[in-house]
């Protein structure tokens, strides 16, 4: 195998893994933790529920690999962190209006900033996705289970979303190729798409 083979391979791999997870997840959403329990286990599985927590992550990876250095690393950063604060929110009971809105805009918005393949300057683009971290985090604290440790909980769900960004990241390295960037801006307007079906849900 050529080296200059290997991204390409991983690419179509990460794609694959992605579609699978996006298939075979049940139909809940990420702020819907029925059925989980217990505490860093319980926090990884929380953010794997659902497609639209699901979605948003991968977006993320997707437009931080599309815009390159530094974006490619700041915005998986980014998002962890903020989400971290939101959850804190929601496990202490601090109330936050239009959570099930501003997750469905999350999806809409990221996957048409992947769509439209926008280029906004760093600082616009960590804003973006800053923002929205508030809402999914703050969707994962207020469903922590009863007996379920906070912090634990917490880290396990910063985990898998961290992972689901690097997913979004490797597919975002298809860009490199004209049949992989038309994909990927594909895949973002199906981003884009369920966020709408979401929103429409929760309206």
């Amino acid at each position: 195998m050529k080296d200059g083979d290997k991204p390409r391979l991983y690419s179509i791999a990460a794609a694959t893994l992605t579609a699978a997870s996006l298939l075979l997840s049940p139909p809940a959403f990420a702020h819907d933790a029925a059925g989980v329990a217990g505490g860093g286990a319980s926090g990884f599985m929380h953010p794997l529920l659902g497609w639209d927590h699901i979605a948003a992550m991968v977006a993320v990876g997707i437009w931080g690999a599309f815009l390159g250095a530094p974006a490619i690393w700041v915005l998986p950063v980014v998002f962890p962190m903020v989400m971290a604060f939101g959850g804190a929110l929601g496990i202490v009971g601090v109330p936050l209006p239009g959570v099930e809105l501003g997750i469905a805009l999350s999806a809409i918005v990221l996957g048409l900033m992947v769509a439209l393949a926008a280029r906004p300057p760093i600082w616009v683009a960590a804003l973006f996705v800053g923002a929205f971290a508030i809402f999914h985090g703050h969707a994962h604290g207020t469903e922590l289970p009863a007996a379920a440790d906070g912090v634990a909980f917490a880290g396990g769900f910063v985990l898998a979303t961290g992972l689901l960004h690097l997913s979004g990241i490797a597919l975002g390295l298809l860009t490199k190729w004209d049949f992989g960037r038309l994909a990927i801006r594909a895949l973002g307007g199906g981003i884009a798409a369920a966020g709408v079906a979401f929103l429409a849900g929760v309206a």
